[in-house]
């Protein structure tokens, strides 16, 4: 019965010594991928007295993030239904503004890029009219689409300026 169990053991640490080596030889690997040389380790540092842009890609979500955060703060004035930070989409609820009930808007809001560029934000529009009662599909003017679009991109560049004034 005992020496099963210093089988046991004995199998336990050779599975340790096993997991230790890989780690070590994950960053060894990680070390390497460096083009200075695994040794060179100071050019990863942020020098002082240079002006750092923030990164036009963010990946701590799954979209550029000053997209993501313009487009929310562009649409907080409508309900929201769906909000995906890692698909990048956004979903608003029909919206009738109180000037005119009569119709009602809802917009969704795709974000394609980890990158701060304009093809990398779609928005897509739909709008209702009311008719004796009944929320019948109307068209949506193209321009509208595109001011929505523009405002949102301004929006996501003012808040990259923002972060480098800071």
């Amino acid at each position: 019965m005992t020496t099963g169990l210093v089988e046991v053991k004995k199998a336990g640490r050779a599975s340790r010594a096993g997991l230790r080596a890989a780690v070590v030889a994950l960053g060894v690997l990680a070390l390497a991928g460096c083009s200075h040389g695994p040794l060179h380790i100071k050019h990863h540092r942020a020098r002082p007295g240079r002006l750092a842009l923030p990164p036009t890609n963010v990946t701590t979500i799954g979209v550029n993030s000053f997209l993501w955060r313009a487009s929310l703060d562009v649409l907080s004035f409508m309900p929201l239904v769906q909000t995906d930070s890692n698909g990048g989409v956004i979903v608003t609820d029909w919206y009738s503004n109180p000037s005119n009930p009569g119709e009602r808007m809802k917009v969704t809001v795709t974000i394609l890029d980890k990158d701060l560029r304009s093809d990398a934000l779609r928005v897509a529009a739909s709008r209702q009219v009311n008719q004796g009662g009944a929320w019948v599909d109307a068209p949506v003017k193209a321009a509208t689409v595109q001011q929505l679009e523009d405002v949102i991109l301004t929006k996501a560049r003012d808040l990259r300026r923002g972060t480098i004034q800071q």
